[in-house]
């Protein structure tokens, strides 16, 4: 069941287009959420108890998820879920990504140019600290399909080892 309360869209691609009066989109409830994302709802509270997610509430004091929301929930999901990040490391992207967006509308609202240097230096600053932490989980995704080709090759060894007439021989037999 959608609720019939609205919330003005803030994005930039709304028709309207940025400062001008935003559309209304529907509101949605947890269960609702849960369901066109595929998380719990147990999960979605959770989210929102450590600060990954801040939804409307209701005056009755229901969660209502905006579609800005929807694509939170979906990014999480997928960082936890394809890429296997923490939800530490989602909480420091996602602060990335808000800081992102405040800078980028101070630099909008400024046309002092050592103001302009110093935002776009921050916002460097913030990608290559991205870009290391990313770096460094390829690194030990790498480690792991190391340690794992190794593991097959050495079982492959022993394989190998079994067939008549070989003269591979992974281990020594014990007696």
């Amino acid at each position: 069941m959608t609720l019939s309360t609205t919330a003005p869209t803030t994005d930039a691609a709304d028709p309207a287009g940025p400062g001008e009066p935003a559309a209304t989109e529907p509101l949605l409830r947890i269960q609702e959420v849960a369901d066109q994302v595929g998380l719990t709802t147990r999960s979605i509270r959770y989210y929102e108890e450590v600060g990954l997610l801040m939804p409307a509430r209701s005056i009755g004091s229901y969660r209502l998820y905006d579609a800005d929301d929807i694509a939170r929930l979906q990014f999480i999901k997928g960082l936890r879920d394809d890429a296997g990040f923490s939800l530490a490391e989602i909480g420091q992207l996602l602060e990335d990504e808000n800081a992102r967006a405040q800078t980028r509308a101070r630099f909008r609202a400024t046309s002092d140019l050592a103001e302009r240097r110093a935002l776009l230096l921050e916002g460097i600053d913030r990608i290559d600290r991205q870009v290391g932490s990313l770096r460094g989980k390829i690194d030990r995704l790498q480690e792991m399909i190391d340690t794992a080709t190794t593991r097959r090759q050495h079982l492959k060894d022993h394989l190998d080892e079994l067939e008549p007439g070989s003269s591979v021989r992974a281990h020594t037999t014990p007696r």
